[in-house]
């Protein structure tokens, strides 16, 4: 049986956020190459990011997964959770 109490570890965290916290870590152009969709590589903004990427389950979650595995390598947990209390 799973664990009641295990915490989600994107709880909190919202869309805008993880696309905002991995373009100022690796820019546009980085993003493209890591995550190869047309949102990253070709006229790359926030909005249209956000605008595919919440219609588009599989891109969402390739997201998530290179969020947290910067998360784990580096500290945009504290930023991330800084910014939740703005």
């Amino acid at each position: 049986m799973p664990e009641i109490n295990k915490k989600d570890p994107l709880h909190g965290v919202t869309l805008k956020m993880m696309i905002t916290q991995l373009e100022e870590k690796y820019g546009w152009e980085e993003l493209g190459r890591l995550i190869k969709i047309k949102c990253f590589t070709h006229d790359p903004s926030l909005a249209s990011s956000l605008k595919f990427l919440r219609r588009t389950p599989w891109a969402r979650k390739k997201i998530e997964t290179l969020y947290l595995e910067t998360a784990k390598t580096n500290d945009i947990w504290s930023e991330a959770q800084r910014r939740r209390k703005e």
